[in-house]
């Protein structure tokens, strides 16, 4: 067999490949995003010559294509992040009560840490709760061995399936090797009309139910029988044992392998020194405690429906059990359930009783620390783990590019608000809503414009909570700005805008369009008039959209284009109802806005109003030199916004 290395993204693609994928769609979000993107490129390879696969503008949208496709016999694939489900929860409660014909498998990457999300909630709860199955792969290979399983399962039970991949699964590296295409599965025979299968109502919701029920049960039969990928048992005849699943049995095994290097290497000090005198005999006497502690069960868990019989025949002998699992006691609760209903007097240890960190990511250095408390190797205690994963690395926040649009979008809006206070006796409270994308480092200092960020289209909504709130507690009604970028208009900042039409809202919305989903990686959205694959379909103009909404003020502007952006935001400040500025400039991945600037230092007073009113990190001052001020040129895109700060024009051009 051949083999390749792949990304984890890319081993659950090429594992829907091979199980006869024909749809696939999605929302951008990490760590999700490259299992569509792979899939992409297969198809401009002419590698997936019947594959679909697209983009959605959200992604309950998506979830929502991807069920008529598999109502249909084919089998579908839809993509998200773990926040991206709850945008999707509605439509996947209700499709498990109507059930699929051909296989549906959603992927939702969990985000552990969290990296690069609004929370860390952990998608086992979700299957539980919606009575999904879940699986939850350790590593690239098995990603790419469970999707197969997942589309199996997914139509031999007529049920969509979650496949659960976290951060490090997704994005790690590995030789995965490649399997001949799947033959058997059923064929598709496009949608057919009978008894009114997939409309729910609720007596046939009651009926699924029973029979959601009983298909868990032998799901969970099946699970037991999978074997390597899903659910194994580890070690010799032991008195404890350790519970895991996902990338946090990765990180066990790696713990133990390393526990046992270090085991091998004091009995070779042991044994070189002939375990001489009382110190040798002592050392000799531990490691031999050692040896025999670090003799411990290990059971690999799949997510849901538990496999019991597999948690039955590893619980058999053991006094006690250590659960190691990121995220929520998904495992150890099941275990805790387990025991009680059995009658088994074994200790569970984890989350729910402090042995276990209950927040954030896991690591290999972490898993070693809470092996040798739990296993009590008392003569490798002295033995560090790999300094490197342990010495933590330097802060480094996230910031908006230098050159990026939104920050000049954002100047333009501070200084307007300024400037219009600065001529009234009481200042008139501004309120800035913002949003999901790269945007929302707007909050970071010096710029300080997002007071408020929910959820992908929120800050609409939550602008005409707090304006009319405002009111109601007798104050002047604020000047309430609602941020918004052009992917997240179109995936869920409509619906709030409608409202705050039909309620008569008091706000100005600002759309911050640099033609792209940029903080995803530059994906397409409906308002670039391009497909996944870069092929040009209907652009849809978010201008037109609004006045279609009844939104008559309406101004357009290039936020580099200082003084109109100034004036744009300005002209909106006394007027009422819903106001819209559309700041247009592409982002730097798109398109460059000039070249590198430079600071002349003859010119240059130290002032640092470039620095401190802009926050550009293509900006910066060496304390070391009399506070110099500097461009770096590798990374100024010759945006200009600093030069139309800097009040003696000693920004220019870099000769």
């Amino acid at each position: 067999m051949d083999k390749a290395l792949l990304m984890g993204n890319e081993a659950i693609a090429l594992g829907a490949l091979r199980a006869g994928l024909r749809l696939a769609s999605g929302y951008p979000g990490t760590p999700s995003t490259e299992i569509l993107e792979t899939l992409a490129k297969e198809l401009k390879r002419g590698h997936a010559p019947d594959l679909y696969v697209e983009w959605s503008v959200n992604e309950k949208t998506a979830l929502e294509l991807a069920a008529g496709a598999a109502w249909s016999g084919v089998r579908a694939m839809v993509t998200m992040k773990q926040v991206g489900l709850n945008v999707a929860s509605d439509p996947l409660m209700s499709l498990n009560y109507l059930g699929v014909e051909g296989g549906l498998v959603v992927v939702v990457a969990d985000d552990p840490g969290p990296i690069s999300s609004q929370t860390e909630q952990d998608t086992r709860h979700f299957g539980r709760y919606a009575k999904i199955a879940v699986f939850d792969p350790s590593s690239p290979e098995e990603a790419y061995a469970m999707t197969g399983r997942a589309f199996e399962i997914s139509e031999k039970y007529h049920r969509p399936v979650i496949l659960r991949p976290t951060t490090r699964v997704c994005h790690s590296y590995a030789a995965v090797e490649l399997l001949p295409p799947v033959e058997k599965f059923r064929n598709a025979g496009g949608f057919q009309k009978a008894d009114n299968r997939f409309v729910i109502f609720p007596s046939l919701a009651y009926r699924n139910h029973v029979q959601i029920e009983k298909d868990l049960a032998a799901m969970a039969g099946d699970f037991s029988s999978f074997g390597f990928e899903c659910n194994r048992i580890n070690g010799a005849l032991s008195r404890r044992g350790i519970a895991s699943g996902g990338i946090s049995w990765a990180y066990t095994m790696e713990a133990l392998e390393g526990l046992e290097a270090a085991a091998l290497e004091t009995s070779e000090h042991v044994f070189s020194t002939g375990g001489q005198g009382d110190e040798g005999s002592l050392l000799e006497t531990k490691f031999h405690a050692d040896r025999a502690a670090s003799d411990v069960r290990c059971c690999k868990v799949t997510a849901f429906p538990v496999p019991e019989k597999t948690i039955l025949d590893f619980l058999k002998g053991l006094d006690e059990v250590l659960v190691i699992e990121e995220l929520d006691p998904v495992i150890e609760t099941e275990l805790l359930c387990i025991c009680a209903a059995n009658s088994l007097s074994v200790k569970i240890k984890g989350k729910l009783n402090g042995h276990m960190p209950n927040a954030g990511e896991y690591s290999v250095a972490l898993v070693t620390e809470k092996l040798r408390l739990f296993l009590g190797l008392h003569s490798l205690a002295g033995q560090p783990a790999d300094t490197r994963l342990q010495t933590p690395l330097p802060a480094r926040p996230p910031v908006l590019c230098a050159g990026c649009p939104h920050r000049a979008s954002f100047f333009a809006v501070k200084e307007a608000v300024r400037k219009y206070n600065a001529g009234r006796a009481v200042k008139r409270n501004a309120v800035y809503s913002g949003d999901i994308g790269c945007y929302t480092l707007g909050n970071a200092l010096p710029l300080d414009m997002v007071d408020t960020c929910l959820c992908m289209g929120a800050g609409i909504s939550n602008a005409q909570g707090i304006g009319r709130a405002e009111i109601l507690l007798g104050h002047e009604a604020p000047l309430n700005f609602a941020f918004i970028g052009d992917s997240t208009f179109f995936h869920t900042g409509i619906p709030g805008i409608i409202n705050a039409v039909y309620s008569r809202a008091n706000i100005i919305i600002a759309v911050l369009d640099n033609s792209t989903t940029a903080m995803t990686g530059g994906q397409p959205h409906p308002g670039m008039g391009l497909s996944i694959s870069g092929s040009p379909v209907e652009k849809i103009n978010i201008v037109r959209v609004l006045e279609s909404l009844g939104i008559t003020e309406i101004v357009r502007v290039n936020p580099f284009d200082w003084e109109e952006a100034g004036n744009a935001a300005a002209s909106v400040l006394e007027k009422d109802g819903v106001r819209v500025i559309v700041f247009e400039a592409p982002c730097i991945m798109v398109s460059l806005p000039g070249k590198p600037l430079s600071i002349d230092t003859e010119k240059c007073s130290r002032c640092k109003l470039c620095i401190n009113k802009l926050g550009c990190p293509a900006i910066s001052c060496d304390r070391s030199s009399v506070s110099i001020v500097s461009i770096d040129r590798s990374l100024c895109t010759g945006c200009g916004l600093c030069k139309s700060v800097c009040p003696l024009s000693a920004i220019g051009a870099a000769s």
